[in-house]
């Protein structure tokens, strides 16, 4: 009784997910977003002036069969402007859900300008998100003429644009708002309608004192037709090299999770300076929803690696020979 139970809600879920899906776009989710903002909001493309290479890895709902599973890596990087910053950066996302599976690709630029000790960033992002619709459906009558054109795969690629803003002060506090799906793209060919969404996000680090800094994180998102999505985090740094906090997402789930950094001893060849950092994080999601008495939660991991080159100018000095030295 209880499997007939799980397959009869699978089934639903199956259902559910795809009608959804077919109305408004549903974005990959993360928990740990705290340290991937540009995939939602370019203006955070070279925020930390740093060369960056991320690797995402998020199970979800683990359980199910055909669960979905979300891959993206993300290229952050910067470069001056006179005296003022250029960020930019490359993020691509994949992900399966059931017999659907997501190709996102997006290029980010931003312009970060100083305002006293903080600085105020416009983005821009550009891409496109490719969707497939597979064949493997389970039906109880394979020869209904009505579901043909579902043994066909059907596939739809369009073009996908967002505009991002950023206020922030290094490694103390940010805000940011974006709208992603700008165009609306119509996926005609699987009756896909993307809707427009709005991230509202921001954060503050507070030192506890000379070893441990307290950090939380806010994100609200939304479609602008359902109730917004909010996501709060707070977690301790401890000697800028261990990590852990705990995450809630609203009528969803609490999540745990843990990291560890080591920021490498700077390096430095004449005028040349080369600074390094490793990260990797871990999060486990406990489903608050009615989706918990069918899975064992959900699971999420990255790993990320920065570098920065950089060299001192080039000083010049003026001899006056009236003068001596």
């Amino acid at each position: 009784m209880v499997i007939m139970k799980k397959k009869i809600f699978i089934s639903l879920f199956s259902i559910l997910s795809f009608v959804t899906i077919s109305r408004a776009q549903q974005d990959p989710q993360l928990t740990q977003w705290m340290f991937d903002r540009m995939s939602f909001n370019p203006a955070f493309a070279g925020v930390d002036k740093m060369h960056c290479l991320q690797l995402f890895y998020r199970t979800q709902w683990t359980g199910f069969e055909n669960s979905p599973q979300t891959t993206l890596f993300n290229y952050n990087g910067h470069a001056p402007l006179a005296d003022q910053t250029l960020g930019f950066g490359l993020s691509a996302f994949s992900e399966t859900l059931g017999l659907e599976s997501n190709t996102i690709m997006r290029g980010s630029f931003a312009y970060h300008h100083t305002i006293g000790a903080n600085k105020i960033a416009g983005g821009i992002q550009v891409g496109m998100l490719n969707k497939v619709l597979g064949t493997d459906w389970k039906y109880i009558d394979a020869n209904d003429p009505l579901i043909t054109d579902l043994q066909k795969q059907q596939s739809s690629t369009v073009f996908d644009a967002a505009l991002g803003l950023s206020f922030y002060k290094p490694d103390s506090y940010y805000a940011g708002v974006s709208l992603t799906h700008l165009n609306a793209a119509a996926l005609e060919d699987l009756n896909y309608e993307m809707a427009r969404h709005m991230y509202v996000c921001g954060g503050y680090n507070y030192p506890i004192n000379t070893d441990l800094v307290l950090r939380s994180n806010l994100l609200m998102k939304t479609d602008m037709k359902a109730s917004p999505a909010i996501d709060v985090n707070a977690n301790v740094l401890w000697k800028n090299m261990l990590w852990g906090g705990i995450s809630y997402r609203m009528t969803d789930a609490i999540s745990p999770m843990f990291g560890f950094q080591k920021v490498f001893p700077q390096k430095i060849s004449g005028r040349t300076t080369f600074d390094q950092l490793f990260r990797i994080g871990y999060s486990y999601d406990l489903t608050t929803s009615e989706i918990r008495n069918y899975s064992t939660g959900s699971h999420e991991v990255f790993l990320s690696y920065c570098f920065n080159v950089s060299q001192e100018p080039i000083k010049t000095y003026h001899v006056n020979p009236r003068f001596l030295y």
